[in-house]
């Protein structure tokens, strides 16, 4: 496989030709464009590139980009196992955990050291299912012998963010569904007013602890793990029967009898693409049961294939990656805004946030050499319409242009609902959705300059028909399947982390009270470490 740096292509100079200038959307964007820009997404969702400035010129650049970087054979590559996490020299198989059926090029299990990873990954699986089913039975109960009510995650950056906007997303779905669930909160902030105010809110006999460190070593999550110990003993429970991990099996967490039971990951699942392990899997499984985990990875899965297909037209995932790239790169747009108009989303733009800015987020290319193109943009965003209050103002008449990506539904979750004004509040949502795609696109023009909207910021749109399961994991493997294609654009190692080290390296200065740095002392000594 041949990886080649960006700026080095000959896509990238016939993309560098094409016009810069914005395109004028009150001509462009019309009801038979809107029509025609619908490509499957996976799960029931459904991916419109209408309201990007494109016509057939950069999406033909764009098409021959990808050919010429073979993005989808690098995406086969990855499947078939090779060591694409260039930094730890790893696999990278988050897919896998997915099921390989449809994905693999080879057809062959992908094997590490003589373990059919595939198969290890499938068996853990079951056996942090039927953990689930037990605890939800009432068949495991803790140390006073009553039923868990309450789950709580133990864990930092890809141990939270995405297992937490994952629940945050399916709650509403479980109460519609009749579903009985296990609440669940979680700890990640090594901050003691977060471990304080989760486990006060929590009956603590009632509940079951998930600790997640994949090194078994990471020092806000084991920090947290004996302030919870310690909340556990102080209430005469036995922690033992109250706190399982989720670890690798190398870590000291692992066949450790201090825990009720543990379920195991490995090197080759990056901490932000670990939702779909046992990371997001235990707590997810303990909170609305194994089958509505399996309907997440089945979207998932329906989504890993579509990115197979080699038609930017055809492929969502693709598309979405090589319009950003084309916005951020040619037209200099250096941020992206996520905008998903249900609540139930409001934690899956800081997810969307750590996994493209954490895997993207590079200033050399996979063989450590610097690159000399910008490579991932800012993320941030918020649930519609509570971000229309807050920062839509900058989108639609500040001086950058920030490229935006809507998320909606046609239908609620609960279906729960009342008519105001002639029109229930799920239509004001989706009237609001459709009326922001348009205002940012085609603007308005007015006497008064105060009152004038410039228009030409573009936008994409995820729908579907309800935010079930099978949406939402489809919904995390669109964007996990962007951010890689992007990577792979960029040609970076889209899969280590190095930036997060440094800060980790220094905080052990401080607190061993020998930093050998002026500075550092000054900065701890006013923030009284010392």
């Amino acid at each position: 496989m041949k990886y080649v740096d960006f700026d080095k292509t000959e896509a990238f100079k016939k993309l560098s030709a094409l016009p810069k200038k914005g395109k004028d959307f009150t001509s462009l964007l019309t009801a038979a464009r809107v029509k025609a820009s619908m490509v499957p997404a996976g799960g029931g969702l459904t991916y419109s590139w209408a309201a990007k400035g494109v016509e057939k010129a950069e999406l033909d650049a764009l098409q021959a980009l990808a050919d010429e970087q073979d993005l989808i054979g690098k995406y086969k590559t990855l499947l078939d196992g090779e060591l694409v996490n260039t930094g730890e020299n790893r696999k990278v198989l988050h897919h896998l955990l997915r099921g390989q059926g449809g994905l693999a090029a080879t057809g062959k299990p992908v094997v590490h050291e003589g373990k059919d990873l595939g198969t290890f990954y499938a068996q853990e699986r079951e056996r942090f299912s039927v953990f689930a089913e037990l605890v939800r039975a009432g068949k495991i109960k803790g140390s006073t012998g009553k039923s868990f009510s309450a789950v709580v995650q133990i864990g930092i950056g890809g141990s939270d963010l995405g297992p937490r906007a994952l629940y945050l997303a399916l709650e509403n779905w479980a109460v519609k569904e009749g579903q009985r669930f296990l609440t669940a909160k979680f700890i990640s902030n090594v901050d003691p007013d977060d471990a304080s105010q989760v486990v006060s809110s929590v009956p603590l006999e009632e509940t079951v602890f998930v600790l997640v460190s994949k090194s078994g070593t990471t020092q806000e999550t084991l920090a947290n793990e004996l302030f919870v110990k310690d909340k556990l003993k102080k209430a005469g429970l036995d922690p033992s029967k109250h706190i399982v991990a989720v670890t690798s099996e190398s870590s000291p967490l692992a066949h450790n009898p201090a825990y009720l039971d543990s379920f195991y990951i490995d090197d080759f699942i990056g901490g932000r693409y670990s939702s779909t392990s046992a990371v997001g899997g235990v707590i997810l499984s303990l909170a609305f049961g194994p089958a509505a985990f399996k309907e997440l990875l089945d979207g998932a899965h329906e989504a890993d294939k579509l990115a197979l297909e080699k038609d930017i037209l055809k492929n969502a995932a693709l598309l979405d990656a090589l319009l950003g790239v084309w916005e951020r790169n040619f037209l200099g747009y250096p941020y992206t805004a996520i905008l998903p108009y249900s609540q139930a989303l409001s934690r899956f733009p800081a997810h969307l946030q750590q996994l493209d800015m954490e895997s993207n987020g590079k200033r050399v290319n996979r063989d450590g050499s610097p690159v000399h193109y910008s490579t991932g943009p800012v993320v941030f965003g918020e649930p519609g319409t509570n971000g229309q209050h807050s920062f839509y103002q900058l989108l639609h008449q500040g001086t950058d242009i920030i490229p935006l990506q809507f998320v909606g539904f046609t239908e609620s979750q609960r279906g729960d609902d009342v008519t105001v004004d002639g029109s229930v509040s799920q239509t004001k949502l989706k009237a609001n959705l459709a009326a922001q795609i348009v205002a940012f696109a085609k603007g308005k023009a007015d006497s008064n300059s105060n009152k004038e909207f410039p228009g030409g910021r573009p936008s994409s749109l995820i729908y579907g028909k309800r935010l079930t399961p099978a949406a939402l994991g489809a919904l995390l493997a669109h964007f996990e399947n962007k951010v890689m294609f992007q990577g792979f654009v960029w040609n970076l190692n889209s899969f280590d982390q190095e930036g997060v080290q440094l800060g980790k390296v220094l905080t052990k200065k401080v607190l061993s009270g020998n930093s050998g740095d002026e500075a550092l002392d000054a900065y701890s000594e006013i923030m009284g470490v010392k």
